[in-house]
């Protein structure tokens, strides 16, 4: 691993479920899918890709059974065109599902339940379909509410209205650099805010999408400023972050202090490994 960078972490929670699905990058060109079992704090590998995963184009299903993502590797002359769609079982990369893209525009998707997904792809083409499952469908009629672009917001904005957090503002900072506000309501008077950052020039070991986050308590007014938190949402009665390649949780059943930090683990010391999926 490139050792100027802790591994990139980001979580999807499954909705009726206590399964997560983390998405390890690092170096840039690897990527690594875990299970994370919220009851028990077991993590469970799944698969490594040398390529990359598009955090904010994918989605878990409700029941946390399947995986949709947006992956490139940059192969354009391979039969995925160098890009593509997946659907696969969680915690695995495997696809069950495949559509073929060719670019990096727009591509993976949401899920409108268990086993049906809205693909993002506006222009999409039959003949793209590598193959496809009973398992899951595709909703073609599905239109998506809001206008967030073509690329990753079109995607993760969504994701994170449909999972409970409040839009509160979007802003054109300067040109090719906008901030969107977001929040969600936690437990005991506090809430968590949200700072997505959609820039060119983003700050070294960033990409052109990433977020920062504080903590606050609207009844004490006490506030923590967490600009290292690379993802965190609420977890039951506490909170859940990553932080400089670590996965962590905090009660907050204190209006007046965030609780004790519990590592729940550290992904910065995994290598590639050739791992198959048991389907």
């Amino acid at each position: 691993m490139n050792n100027l960078f802790p591994a990139r972490l980001h979580v999807l929670f499954a909705s009726n479920s206590s399964r997560a699905l983390i998405i390890r990058r690092g170096p840039s060109k690897q990527v690594c899918s875990f299970l994370w079992d919220r009851q028990t704090d077991s993590i469970e590998v799944g698969q490594w890709l040398k390529g990359r995963i598009y955090e904010r184009r994918s989605d878990i299903s409700p029941d946390g059974k399947y995986f949709i993502y947006f992956a490139m590797n940059g192969k354009w002359d391979s039969e995925t065109r160098g890009s593509w769609t997946a659907i696969s079982k969680v915690p695995y990369i495997k696809a069950i599902e495949l559509y073929a893209k060719g670019d990096c525009w727009e591509g993976g998707g949401l899920f409108l339940n268990k086993n049906t997904f809205w693909l993002n792809d506006r222009y999409f083409n039959n003949n793209l379909v590598l193959f496809d499952s009973k398992e899951v469908k595709r909703d073609a009629s599905f239109v998506p509410e809001g206008n967030f672009g073509s690329e990753c917001t079109g995607v993760y904005y969504r994701r994170l209205i449909r999972d409970g957090w409040q839009l509160e503002e979007r802003k054109n900072v300067s040109r090719w650099k906008n901030a969107s506000t977001f929040t969600k309501a936690l437990v005991n008077d506090w809430q968590l805010i949200k700072l997505a950052h959609e820039e060119v020039d983003s700050p070294e070991g960033k990409g052109c999408y990433w977020d920062e986050h504080m903590l606050l308590n609207k009844q004490t007014g006490i506030e923590y400023i967490k600009d290292d938190w690379e993802w965190a949402d609420r977890d039951g009665d506490s909170i859940a972050w990553t932080s400089n390649g670590c996965l962590y949780r905090a009660s907050l059943q204190s209006k007046h202090k965030l609780g004790e930090e519990k590592l729940i683990h550290d992904f910065n010391h995994c290598t590639f490994q050739k791992l198959k999926a048991p389907y």
